[in-house]
This record gives C-alpha cells, sequence and structure tokens, in this order.
C-alpha cells in the first residue's frame, strides 16, 4: 500500500487560519542548544538543522525560542534573539531555506518569567506574583509581581518581535505560554494571587495577558497573519493548578481572541508530574495508577496529551495540534477520530528529518525509529559537549545538529572494509561506509544482530524503548545497501590477514567486569558474563518480547537478590527482577547511585524502588561472599550481611585493551568503537560508529 493511501489524512493538506500547510504534520518546537554560546545572531549550524527538516518534508517548522526581551525574558545567557531590528537578517535566512521545500516557518514567542535567573536580568525574575517555585528540580529565583506598566512594555515586545518576524518571512508565530513560563503565572491559580483586572477571580482575568497581546498583534500584523498558542491546558501534581474544563475556556478565550489554532499540553509539579513535558519520564519504571482521565497512559506516554487536545478540540472551532511521542500510524488514527487536526512531532524527527517523505514514499521500513530513550534530552542539554568529535546527540541520529559537517559524502577512494561485531556501533559504521561506496563486510559471532542489544531489551523491557525496532532498522539499511553479513562467524588475525581488508573496524564489544571479592566464585553467584550467555543461548530461537513473557512465569534467580553495582545496569536489573516478585537489594561503592542512568529518569526511578521495597545502599565497601550472602560495611561503618539467595554482579563493562595489540599491523588501518573502545551506552556507540564511517 502507498503511503498516500495509508496515511490520507496524516497528508492531506490542511489550514490554519488562511495558510495551507501541505500536510499535518509539524516540527514542534524544542531548544537544540545549535546557536552560537556568544553571538545571538542565526547561525548557519540552526539553519542547517532546521533546513533538514523542512527538507525532510514536514508541512510546518516551528523554531524554539527567539529571546524578545533581553535579559529579563530569557531563561539563559545564550540563545537567539530577536529583540532588536539587527536580528532580523539571520531570520530572513532562515525563512529562505525552509521555504525551498514548500514547507512553512513557524517561531516560538516566550518570555521566561520564573525561568530568568536574578543573576542575568541584575534583578528578581518578574511574575504575576511574588512567588518561588520548583522548575524542573530547580528552585526558582524569588519573582516580582509584575506592575501594569511593565505589563504593557512586556506586551509591547512581543508584538515588536512579531513584526520582526512577520518581516523577516516568517510564515506563523507560536506564543508560548504554557510550562511556568511568565504567561503562564496569569494563566495558573497556582502562581497568580493579583488583586487587579490580571488576577485569578475570573478565568477571563487569568486569560487577559495573552488575550491582549494576540488582540495587539492582529491588529499590528493584519489579520489573516496566523497565530497559534501553545499553553497549559491542565496542571498536575498540584491542586491549584489549570483544570481541563478551564483549559477548554481558555482555548475559547484564545480564539474570541484571534488565535487561529492552539496547541495544547499539561505540566505539573512535584515528584511525579514536574518531567511531563516528557512523558516517558512520569511513566518509568511503569505508568502511574491511576492517572487522570485526561491523560492516556496506555502506550506508556506514547500519546498521552491526546485525550486533553481533542477536549480542546471539542471546545473551539480552529485546528488543534496533538503532541506526546506521536508516530505515523497513531497520528492517523487521531486525525481520522477528529482528536486533533495536525499532528505535532518532535523526537520523531530528531530521529529522522526524513520521516514525513518516507511515509508519503510508503517506506516505513527506512524510517530510523525514535525509541523513546530521552538521550537527546540528555546529550543536548543535561550532558551538553559542543564540537566532541564522535558526540552524537540522538540514539539513532548521528548528524543531529551536525548537518552540515555530518553530509554524506562519496569516499575518495573505495576501500574493502572489515566490521567486526554487529551490535550498533558496528552496525552503524557499516552503514555508513556503504553509504560513502565501499565494500563493506561485517562479521558476527552470534546468530543474530544487535549485540547487546537483544538483552537489554530482555531486561528493559519494550512498554517505552522498542530497542529491537533500532536493530530492525539498521539491519535493513546494511542489507539494502549490500553490505555482506556473516552471523555465526568469530574472527582471528588468520582470518583477517587472508582477508586482507582496507579498513578494520573492531566493535567486538566490552569485557564484564568481575569484583575482587572473597567468594565471588560461590553457586549463590551469577556472573554477568553467565547471565548474559544464557539469554544469548534463548535470543537464537526467541525473540525479545517472547522471553520477556517467559521471565514472568520462570527465571533461575532466586527470590532474595542482591545485586553489586547501583549504576544503570544494576538499577535496570533490579527494576526488571522487582517487576517479577523478587526481593531486591542494590549495592554501591560509589556515594551515589545511578551513574549512566538519564536524569529525566532518576526522578521517578528511586522513587518507585523505595516505594516497591527495594533496598539502597550506596558508599558501602565488598567485605566477602558467605553461604548467608554477601558481607558489606556500611558508610556508616557497620558491617552487616545481606541474606541472599541469589548474588547478580552488574559492574560496567570494560575497555578491551588487549584486542587491537593482539590485531596490530593486521589490516592498513584499523579502529577500535563502541563498547571494546570505550563503554557506554547506545548513543555512544552510534557516534562512534559514524563517526568512523564518515572517517574512512
Amino acid at each position: 500500500m502507498s503511503g498516500k493511501a495509508q496515511f490520507e489524512m496524516l497528508l492531506s493538506p490542511f489550514f490554519i487560519g488562511k495558510m495551507r500547510i501541505k500536510n499535518r504534520i509539524i516540527k514542534t518546537a524544542a531548544e537544540m542548544n545549535t546557536h552560537d554560546p556568544i553571538d545571538a545572531h542565526m547561525n548557519q549550524r540552526t539553519i542547517d538543522y532546521v533546513e533538514a527538516v523542512a527538507k525532510g518534508g514536514a508541512g510546518m517548522v516551528i523554531l524554539w525560542n527567539a529571546y524578545l526581551d533581553y535579559p529579563l525574558g530569557a531563561r539563559m545567557a545564550d540563545g537567539l534573539r530577536i529583540d532588536t531590528d539587527e536580528y532580523i537578517p539571520g531570520f530572513i535566512k532562515l525563512a529562505e531555506a525552509v521555504h525551498k521545500y514548500d514547507c512553512k516557518l513557524s517561531v516560538q514567542m516566550m518570555h521566561a518569567g520564573p525561568w530568568c535567573p536574578a543573576a542575568l536580568a541584575g534583578r528578581p525574575p518578574i511574575a504575576a506574583s511574588v512567588m518561588q517555585e520548583e522548575v524542573y528540580g530547580f528552585l526558582s529565583d524569588e519573582t516580582a509581581e509584575a506592575t501594569l506598566s511593565e505589563i504593557a512594555d512586556i506586551q509591547e515586545k512581543f508584538v515588536k518581535a512579531a513584526e520582526r518576524l512577520k518581516q523577516a518571512g516568517v510564515d506563523h508565530l507560536e506564543i508560548h505560554c504554557g510550562t511556568q513560563h511568565l504567561g503562564n503565572t496569569f494563566m495558573s491559580r497556582h502562581w497568580n494571587k493579583r488583586n487587579d483586572q490580571y488576577g485569578p477571580q475570573s478565568v477571563e482575568n487569568r486569560a487577559r495577558f495573552m488575550v491582549e497581546i494576540i488582540q495587539k498583534m492582529k491588529t499590528r500584523l493584519g489579520k489573516d497573519f496566523p497565530l497559534g498558542v501553545l499553553y497549559n491546558a491542565a496542571e498536575y501534581g498540584i491542586d491549584d493548578g489549570i483544570t481541563a474544563a478551564e483549559g477548554q475556556e481558555f482555548g475559547r478565550l484564545f480564539e474570541a481572541a484571534g488565535a487561529d489554532n492552539l496547541h495544547p499540553k499539561a505540566d505539573g509539579i512535584g515528584p511525579l508530574y514536574s518531567l511531563i513535558n516528557w512523558p516517558e519520564a512520569v511513566c518509568y519504571p511503569e505508568v502511574p495508577d491511576p492517572l487522570p482521565k485526561e491523560l492516556d497512559g496506555s502506550k506508556s506516554g506514547a500519546g498521552f496529551w491526546v485525550p486533553l487536545a481533542a477536549l480542546v478540540k471539542k471546545a473551539v472551532k480552529i485546528p488543534v495540534i496533538a503532541t506526546a511521542g506521536i508516530d505515523a500510524e497513531m497520528g492517523e488514527k487521531i486525525l481520522s477520530e477528529g482528536k486533533a487536526d495536525f499532528i505535532g512531532m518532535t523526537r520523531r524527527l530528531l530521529a529522522d528529518p526524513e520521516l514525513p517523505n518516507k511515509v508519503a514514499e510508503g517506506r516505513l521500513d527506512d524510517i530510523a525509529p525514535c525509541t523513546r530513550c530521552l538521550s537527546c534530552i540528555e546529550a543536548i542539554h543535561t550532558n551538553y559537549i559542543p564540537g566532541l568529535p564522535g558526540k552524537a546527540y540522538c540514539r539513532i541520529n548521528a548528524s543531529l545538529t551536525k548537518e552540515g559537517e555530518y553530509e554524506i559524502k562519496p569516499a575518495d577512494k573505495k576501500k574493502k572494509v572489515m566490521v567486526v561485531g554487529g551490535g550498533p556501533a558496528g552496525m552503524e559504521a557499516a552503514r555508513v561506509a556503504a553509504l560513502r561506496g565501499h565494500d563493506v563486510t561485517l562479521y558476527e559471532k552470534e546468530h543474530y544482530l544487535g549485540g547487546s542489544v537483544p538483552v537489554a531489551a530482555t531486561i528493559k523491557g519494550l512498554d517505552i524503548e522498542d530497542l529491537p525496532a533500532l536493530v530492525r532498522y539498521l539491519h535493513t539499511q546494511i542489507t539494502k545497501l549490500g553490505v555482506k553479513i556473516n552471523l555465526g562467524k568469530e574472527v582471528n588475525r588468520a582470518f583477517i590477514e587472508k582477508l586482507k581488508p582496507d579498513v578494520l573496524i573492531l566493535a567486538t564489544g566490552g569485557l564484564y567486569s568481575i569484583p575482587e571479592i572473597p567468594g565471588i566464585n560461590s553457586p549463590k553467584v551469577v556472573k554477568a558474563a553467565d547471565l548474559n550467555r544464557r539469554l544469548k543461548t534463548f535470543l537464537r530461537f526467541f525473540n525479545p518480547r517472547l522471553l520477556i513473557w517467559a521471565t514472568k512465569l520462570w527465571m533461575p534467580i532466586g527470590n532474595n537478590v542482591v545485586i553489586i553495582g547501583g549504576g544503570i545496569h544494576g538499577l535496570q536489573t533490579a527494576v526488571f527482577l522487582t517487576k517479577r516478585g523478587r526481593k531486591v537489594t542494590v549495592v554501591e561503592t560509589a556515594e551515589k547511585m545511578g551513574k549512566m542512568v538519564i536524569e529525566n529518569h532518576k526522578v521517578r526511578l528511586f522513587g518507585w524502588l523505595e516505594q516497591k521495597g527495594v533496598i539502597l545502599y550506596p558508599g558501602v565497601k565488598y567485605e566477602e561472599i558467605t553461604d548467608k550472602g554477601l558481607t558489606i560495611t556500611t558508610k556508616e561503618g557497620e558491617r552487616k550481611t545481606l541474606a541472599a539467595d541469589t548474588i547478580l554482579p552488574t559492574l560496567p563493562m570494560l575497555q578491551d585493551t588487549e584486542l587491537i595489540k593482539i590485531l596490530k599491523g593486521a589490516a592498513p588501518e584499523i579502529y577500535q568503537i563502541g563498547d571494546c573502545s570505550n563503554p557506554a551506552l547506545i548513543i555512544d556507540a552510534i557516534g562512534d560508529g559514524s563517526y568512523i564511517g564518515r572517517t574512512i
């Protein structure tokens, strides 16, 4: 079936006001850290990133916020700006790049309000009222209540910035009054404690700040210039937040003021809902029960806000955008059921900006899957390291935010490339090398591809992260590119020398670490290498989904389990065993647990483990393993024995330092990538493989 027949609604044109958009896929705004940290003008790296999405077939791209009031409206010192005319030329270049592909350009407009640090503003941040609140885990500086003259001044800055963006050729503007930005502090009763016409006495008063901005923009830009509003249509975790019924009423008020479309979202405060902008973080390790009826947890975060969007759509006549982890199939269903008019995507289009074109061409197998791992959030925001060679900002798309420098170019000389190891690093290296025209052969000692990914999928589960989809995608791509795949084949130096490759890429995985503890060879101890070997044997015949089901019925693991290692492997194993009724204790020598765990997952993870009765001992010293269990000395100096039927060491993998020495000189060029070079995460393995594939 052709893509256009299967996705008739998703690929059909639609209008926002009088603006025609070629399909229903909108790339929603998300800060990508592509801006120059010193120069606030539009830069080529940002243009390259946005252009790649436009080229990929999206109907409209919404650029993240450019500061319209600096520094008071900024959330950090650096970033794009549009608060004076000097920034207009850069946006002209951006608009020209986007328009080449029959794609519309929108820019999000936001005033940071409480998000602005007082140290940056040189004064307290501004809000509807005086308040201090947790914003994504950090306590904001105490805000100052906006005076009436300050309100008018900020509204004028919104309008002037809008005029500049229209002058630059931007097609649409999205006014962001969601999350805990300035606009939301007026709309939410949690923030708004005023006693004037902008106070919380009525929904109309709470909406007034934003309604006046919309009205002024329509007057100055023209009634036909399309404006959208992104707002919190409901807030959770607080008693005085916006209700879903109020979210509908806000939608009606914005429509009456002249808004041409709405983009409703949910927001929240507290341990459960503070990270609701990334629904997977709310649904990990498992979906909260009960959930508010306006949230859909049936797909562990995918489509999380759709019921809320559907409620807003019932209240208005203008188009509504639905977002939250929606793929093409789900998007078509949402549109067909009349729950929304447009489908907003961010991470799906980070993973593969060409998704819309591939959907239209019926090439679903060629879509690089977003596995909803939040690695992009971690890499782009939490642990951002610019300019590091091979650093990836997406688990599957290593070229994300490096579109210009990572453009696939034919190799100067075709080479015979041997890749040893069929995990993510090896497959990605093979894929990129083959794209560049090299003759690539891949060898994998197991009887399936994926390396440790199928094992990880079994432990982590498939509710949120579809790791097998990543393996299927890479397997499909290297097969289509003509990479010769040899499974069940172990490679040694003699074999390499016989084949005489020009390039040898070693992606054989890391080495298992065994803790030096007296009694480590006790029959109570199930070593990581043995457990993985057993799982890999089963994986020759069964897929991860079947193994996940089978492990709920039986496992060769006792009821009382002590896990040695409180990093990502240990904690994920703890979740896996806890869900299967085991009593789990985790011990770790470091003072803090959770090394390499996504920061946004830690918020829920540790609370969930505590709730389920998992005992955590950080900062311990391992003493010995006896027939009773593991003896430790706690960080408080207490010596105690933790009773265990089974002891599982889950320490980080080790680099294979001997491999490169053994194979030195076996080929003119030798590269070591992935865990055998630097044991880390899948995103790092993909980054390694992509970088080397582009280097040879």
